[in-house]
């Protein structure tokens, strides 16, 4: 804990105040039941009506309240991406390391599957899938996860080729070691910073991803609350100068900054560069 500590108080204030964002952001997500005066799918009032004692945010298309939707937004959202990306990084992750651990016949396999999906947009990509397989949580999850472990095998692959080649795996694979072992032991360890930083980034990807699907009504579904479909069903009050749409889009993009700030300060750490004061 003193270390934690230290390191906290050497920090810079980007690096801070992301911590904070992050710290902030999850623990609204965990307590969002007890922190929001109605459900989630309440109706509570008249469509659109205005900012009030009663209604701190006002409310949405439907009379529900948009405080307690952004609360549950957090939920909703943050978890399915932090799902999203962690299996999105096992699928990645393990190919990666696995291709160039074995090399040959095996990477160029991986490699090839890879690069078809790649050439694909994303985005519409993504839509395709959706529209045939159905927009519920876990279709939803996989198909992300799927499309985006593509760049998460590129990274560790890239990475783990120049581990696989040094003199300790070598060693390792003379000594009779299991490729479990050599990927586990010596590979896996060696690989981890731009790895811890590359899924700060993936999910603010995947984050924004899910964000982007559900305002064109193939992302999270209703009822449940998500920052990217409430953007969509209240954007004709920008029309009459009304910012409330905007409050869940900013609810990404601080979300967005603040896990960039940390990962900015974990590569800048790991890379041993040194601060200038």
């Amino acid at each position: 804990m003193a270390q934690i500590l230290k390191l906290l108080r050497s920090s810079p204030w980007s690096a801070r105040f992301g911590l904070a964002v992050i710290v902030f952001y999850i623990f609204i997500a965990t307590f969002a039941p007890v922190l929001t005066p109605y459900g989630e799918t309440d109706i509570v009032g008249s469509e659109f009506e205005p900012w009030s004692a009663e209604f701190m945010f006002g409310t949405d298309n439907l009379g529900r309240d948009m405080l307690t939707r952004l609360l549950y937004g957090a939920r909703n959202t943050i978890g399915i991406a932090f799902v999203t990306t962690c299996l999105a990084f096992l699928i990645g992750g393990l190919s990666g390391l696995l291709a160039a651990t074995l090399g040959g016949w095996a990477d160029q396999a991986l490699s090839r599957v890879v690069d078809v999906l790649m050439a694909f947009p994303p985005l519409i990509f993504a839509l395709l899938l959706l529209t045939i397989l159905g927009t519920s949580i876990p279709v939803l999850v996989v198909v992300i996860a799927v499309l985006d472990s593509t760049r998460v095998y590129r990274l560790a692959r890239a990475v783990a080729m120049n581990i696989a080649v040094m003199d300790f795996v070598e060693v390792a694979r003379l000594r009779g070691e299991g490729l479990g072992w050599i990927i586990g032991r010596e590979v896996l360890p060696n690989s981890l910073p731009p790895l811890v930083a590359e899924f700060g980034l993936r999910f603010c990807f995947v984050f924004l991803f899910i964000s982007a699907l559900s305002f064109l009504g193939l992302g999270i579904q209703p009822p449940t609350a998500d920052w990217g479909s409430m953007v969509r069903d209240n954007a004709t009050l920008i029309t009459y100068g009304d910012i409330t749409p905007l409050l869940p889009a900013g609810a990404i993009a601080l979300l967005t900054v603040g896990v960039n700030f940390v990962v900015d300060w974990f590569l800048h750490k790991t890379a041993g560069l040194r601060d200038d004061q």
